[in-house]
């Protein structure tokens, strides 16, 4: 099949550190170009930034698998470096199988339960960083709190959570190309393999927690011992690292948008929106990708059989055929639709939790904090996968 000829071809590498650190104007040029688009230094893949391909692909898993990998490598023709995520990198029936039990332990009434003490643990942490005036948004609120409350409702022990942001760095590199960046990050992982897989077993999980229902459900049939491990490893590798870029990432919204920050002082019940707004205009995750599974085709351009398909989620996420004023954080938008958390039967499991957090933290925020100034200038953290802050310095006005 020569389509070479018919699609768009682009000098961009996603993964340079230039495109990590503003990756706006390629995502703005890719949409330009048409809905699909083929970029020079990755030529066997095909890449999509406008909301309705990105859209179209993650919700037709039958032509668009997750099976072969949702990072740069395909899984079809060489082999993952760990095995191979049950939920994340898995197709039906086995990812309707995994889907399930994890659905069912983070149901909407598992997440009414942990409500309150994710909230009392927020106001907790929102009055220690107002105690301190000048606070780092990342180190001091964005990091600490997902570290906390998403591993005890887990059933992590304490001891040795820092190894979560190692792990999840690592993970979210691993879906790019072998750069220096996923070199670097493999380098630290040292006593971090050991930690993880030791804490994914049922004797270091406090009984009754999300761990534990997991061992639950082996228990009772539905899964294997020998898979448990992996679905508690799931938890662990995409629910900390994620939730706490997309916290980071909105105090930058609203640290940078006095006007908004003052809209949602007003008004705390404006916290959920605020928050979804933040994942819609800077995205956790920028890109994800599908393999072609059968030789299929994505508004009407062929792609083959095998092929990659990089969707660029943060592309999506300011596409103008969408959203009006893309650019803008505006609290007041109702940005249904986005795709910071995936969508279709892949979109995040755990995407109720991650709103919970955002959304309790904002709240305390609200209540007690008149205005949030930026303090000084921020740094990234590029990450291949993540739209990731090192250092956020704001300044913590008290209402």
């Amino acid at each position: 099949m020569n389509d070479t000829m018919t699609i768009p071809e682009l000098d961009f590498d996603p993964y340079a550190p230039e495109q990590l650190t503003d990756p706006y104007p390629m995502h703005h040029a890719v949409r330009e170009a048409g809905p699909v688009v083929r970029l020079k230094p990755y030529p066997t893949l095909v890449a999509c930034a406008r909301h309705e391909q990105v859209h179209a692909v993650l919700n037709d898993h039958e032509n668009f698998i997750s099976g072969a990998g949702v990072g740069l490598t395909n899984f079809n023709l060489e082999p993952p470096f760990r095995p191979k995520s049950l939920i994340l990198e898995a197709d039906p029936p086995q990812h309707t199988q995994m889907r399930t039990i994890l659905s069912r332990i983070l149901s909407p009434k598992a997440v009414t339960q942990i409500r309150a003490t994710f909230a009392a643990e927020a106001e907790a942490l929102v009055d220690r960083c107002l105690a301190q005036g000048t606070i780092d948004g990342i180190h001091d609120l964005a990091q600490p709190y997902p570290l906390k409350v998403f591993p005890d409702a887990v059933g992590v022990e304490a001891d040795g959570r820092e190894h979560l942001l190692v792990y999840g760095d690592m993970v979210f590199n691993s879906m790019g190309p072998r750069n220096e960046l996923l070199a670097k990050s493999a380098a630290r992982m040292g006593p971090v393999t050991e930690w993880i897989m030791a804490h994914c077993a049922r004797s270091h999980l406090r009984p009754g927690g999300f761990g534990d229902q997991i061992y639950q459900a082996a228990d009772a049939g539905e899964i294997t011992h020998e898979q448990a491990p992996m679905l508690v490893r799931s938890f662990l590798s995409a629910g900390v690292d994620t939730t706490i870029n997309g916290l980071g990432n909105a105090l930058f919204a609203l640290a940078h948008h006095p006007a908004e920050y003052a809209k949602l002082h007003a008004d705390p019940t404006l916290a959920r929106p605020a928050f979804e707004e933040a994942l819609r205009w800077e995205s956790t995750a920028q890109t994800f990708y599908r393999t072609a599974g059968r030789d299929t085709q994505i508004a009407g351009v062929p792609v083959a059989e095998n092929t990659k398909v990089l969707c660029f989620l943060g592309g999506a996420n300011r596409d103008p055929r969408k959203w009006p004023d893309p650019e803008r954080y505006d609290i007041g938008r109702r940005p249904t639709g986005h795709v910071a958390l995936g969508s279709g039967i892949h979109g995040c499991v755990g995407q109720a939790v991650a709103r919970l957090e955002g959304e309790v933290v904002l709240t305390a925020l609200a209540r007690r904090v008149k205005a949030i100034e930026v303090a000084g200038p921020h740094t990234r953290r590029l990450n291949n996968t993540l739209r990731a802050l090192d250092t956020l310095p704001l300044r913590l006005i008290p209402a």
